[in-house]
């Protein structure tokens, strides 16, 4: 059965909901794969806490089997703990490496963070482009920001404003489905080629 595997941290993992087996963003994506009768196989790989030195730690025990879509979360703490963009960068880069390595033929989407609008820009240098680089230069899809439409809604985060409730967990599975539909049906016509 093809792999779909989500890598990352608090955000993927669901940290904080009542049923992150049911609730979190890879639920919510296999939910839809689901519905579309589609057989995949969706691994939640998310670590509450992770930043992309301890990804980049981690990152070989879950390359122990066949990935055919991979989708990497991380820098999130990494901005919140003040770690330097080019420390960020490295580690992601050296994570999608060693996918690639594993996998030759993964298709890889980046889910992207943005400054909050509370730290200034000259605080963070190069944040903005890390993802967008990333993408460009190993090829991957990307979602520009993972958060989009719920970052800054009470109603759809928790109380301490990082984390998503379920329903802002339906909103990020909503957005990044479109990528994600596009990456499975791309690999289903080249498994039957």
């Amino acid at each position: 059965m093809p792999v779909i595997l989500f890598f990352g941290d608090s955000l993927t993992a669901g940290y904080g909901l009542k049923d992150p087996l049911r609730e979190s963003l890879p639920a919510r994506i296999s939910e839809k794969i689901a519905a579309e009768n589609w057989n995949f196989q969706v691994i939640n790989a998310g670590l509450s806490g992770d930043t992309s030195t301890t990804g980049l730690n981690r990152i070989n025990a879950v390359l122990n089997q066949q990935i055919d879509i991979f989708v990497l979360e991380l820098g999130a703490n990494d901005l919140l703990r003040g770690h330097q963009a080019n420390i960020l960068k490295t580690n992601m880069q050296q994570i999608l490496t060693k996918v690639k390595t594993n996998s030759p033929n993964t298709d890889i989407l980046i889910l992207g963070m943005r400054l909050p609008a509370w730290i200034p820009e000259d605080r963070a240098p190069g944040y903005r482009t890390i993802y967008q680089e990333l993408a460009t230069e190993n090829n991957c899809e990307l979602v520009p920001f993972l958060l989009e439409g719920v970052e800054g809604k009470k109603y759809l985060n928790m109380f301490d404003g990082v984390h998503p409730l379920a329903a802002g967990y339906q909103i990020i599975a909503d957005n990044i489905w479109p990528k994600i539909k596009s990456m499975i049906a791309r690999h289903r016509v080249v498994k039957a080629l």
